[in-house]
């Protein structure tokens, strides 16, 4: 038998298969609330880990380049040390005092490049030993927040296993349904579900009102909801708007108090009066 083409239905059948998609769809809604905010709080942790990562990779590099600026400067202390040395043996074979001033203040500067060297190898140390500190509370901060997460997850990973076969049979028909619906009013509805902070695309006729924002309706409005012809909008929140006994929905009426009777005062007549007197 051939699939009936969604642009066949009457206004009454689509309205009919929307309102099963509604209800399919805030069915699977109620399952994901169920999890609360453990999804968003693993993917915080989540991302809170990867930044730390990030930081134990800098604060690495840093070291390596601090520790190389180290290594270097021993060696500039090395080839300044090895020039002082020359120098002085130098200066037991100068011939003349132009000479022994050169040879005096090579010394005297490659001396100064020693202490320089020197000091900034102390920077460097200390800013080692800085980010070493950094280092390991980053760590410690990675192992506190990876505990967190996994414990998070199993935690997640329970609710989910309960829910989720009944989940995937929702999404199941939930596909089902979207196929016997028209694209374009497909998408329209998806659209007003998404701005919708309930989730409701189509509601129904709740005491006169709208059932997503409980504005009034007008009657005629209303006339026009129940005689099915149309696709109707509510004009506040834009949500499609359905018949409840097309929905499917028994609403109570409310009840009429009746007024209570009011006893008809009895006017004594001015011979009863005498009588009773």
């Amino acid at each position: 038998m051939a699939k009936k083409d969604p642009t066949d239905l009457s206004v009454e059948e689509k309205l009919k298969t929307l309102y099963q998609l509604q209800t399919t769809l805030s069915s699977i809604d109620d399952k994901r609330a169920m999890r609360g905010e453990l999804p968003l709080e693993v993917q915080d942790l989540e991302d809170e880990i990867t930044g730390l990562n990030t930081r134990i990779e800098k604060i690495e590099n840093d070291i390596d380049e601090f520790n190389k600026a180290v290594a270097q400067k021993k060696g500039d202390i090395t080839t300044a040390e090895s020039s002082i040395a020359r120098y002085k043996k130098q200066l037991d074979e100068v011939k003349n005092n132009r000479e022994y001033d050169t040879l005096t203040k090579e010394i005297e500067f490659q001396s100064l490049e020693v202490e320089l060297c020197n000091k900034k190898i102390s920077e460097a140390l200390i800013k080692v030993a800085e980010k070493t500190k950094d280092l390991d509370e980053t760590k410690l901060l990675i192992n506190d927040r990876t505990a967190a997460l996994n414990e998070k997850k199993e935690e997640l990973e329970e609710i989910m296993q309960e829910t989720r076969d009944e989940e995937d049979k929702l999404k199941d028909k939930a596909k089902e349904l979207e196929v016997k619906i028209e694209p374009r009013l497909l998408t329209s509805f998806k659209r007003i579900r998404k701005n919708a902070r309930n989730g409701l695309g189509i509601v129904y006729v709740q005491r006169d009102a709208c059932g997503g924002c409980f504005n009034k309706i007008p009657p005629q409005r209303q006339l026009d909801i129940k005689m099915h012809k149309k696709i109707i909008v509510c004009e506040y929140c834009g949500r499609i708007m359905i018949d409840p006994e097309l929905a499917g929905v028994r609403v109570d009426k409310p009840e009429v108090e009746e007024k209570p009777k009011r006893k008809r005062a009895i006017r004594k007549t001015a011979k009863a009066e005498e009588e009773e007197a």
